[in-house]
């Protein structure tokens, strides 16, 4: 089985997402399963214990193996400093026996499914944040990232069955101003995106970042507090 939702933000919504009463079908999952995180998964923010208890309480105490792309919100520095392995087909960082990282650009192949991730966006508050502390430049990706991510599609003949990333194309950024009057400019990372969705045959797109629950046209789901069951139906 393969659950996905959206932006956790560390501990402030780890327990409530996860817990039996909210996440009940966990009752039957193991470690083979997965739930995905799209970005802003926010538990390697310190290192400290608070970090350190519930990335534990994630990998001793859950049925399932966690898996997270990177949103805006997250810790670069301390997050690269992590070992890099391959998993699935695509590189990821562990952060412990089943915590994991998935890396921007890369394909993993899972319950025979492809999954494209790239994580990253910009922050729209970083003006109230601090550098180092709170805020990182590398939550934009670099003209590498963006042409490994390229790359790795052409491998996969731009046909894939999953799509998970944190922000959206530009196209969906537009219908997200209309529908919420978000202030969020397009920037390169919403131009990339639309690019790729231009030209990728894909089965449905994920994101989160904008905070509400939500079905768009071309078979992408902005996603937040929803958890949701993946599977062959998607493709």
């Amino acid at each position: 089985m393969i659950y996905i939702t959206g932006d956790i933000h560390g501990t402030h919504s780890v327990n409530t997402r996860f817990n039996t009463r909210n996440f009940p079908e966990q009752k039957k999952l193991n470690k083979q399963d997965i739930v995905i995180v799209a970005g802003d998964f926010g538990l390697v923010w310190n290192g400290d214990k608070e970090d350190q208890y519930w990335l534990k309480w994630l990998d001793r105490t859950k049925s399932f193996t966690t898996v997270f792309i990177d949103g805006n919100h997250e810790n670069f520095d301390l997050l690269e400093q992590y070992p890099t392995e391959l998993w699935q087909g695509g590189l990821v960082h562990r952060i412990n026996n089943s915590v994991l990282h998935l890396m921007r650009g890369q394909v993993y192949e899972i319950e025979g499914l492809t999954f494209f991730t790239f994580g990253g966006a910009a922050s729209h508050d970083k003006a109230f944040r601090r550098e180092g502390k709170s805020w990182w430049a590398r939550e934009m990706p670099n003209e590498e990232e963006y042409q490994f991510g390229l790359s790795n599609l052409e491998k996969y003949q731009w046909k894939i069955d999953i799509v998970i990333t944190h922000t959206c194309t530009a196209q969906s950024l537009t219908w997200i101003q209309q529908q919420y009057s978000t202030e969020v400019i397009v920037d390169e990372m919403h131009k990339y995106f639309q690019m790729i969705h231009n030209r990728l045959d894909y089965g449905q797109w994920y994101f989160g970042h904008f905070h509400q629950d939500v079905q768009l046209p071309d078979r992408q789901r902005l996603l937040y507090h929803d958890l949701l069951m993946i599977s062959e139906h998607h493709t």
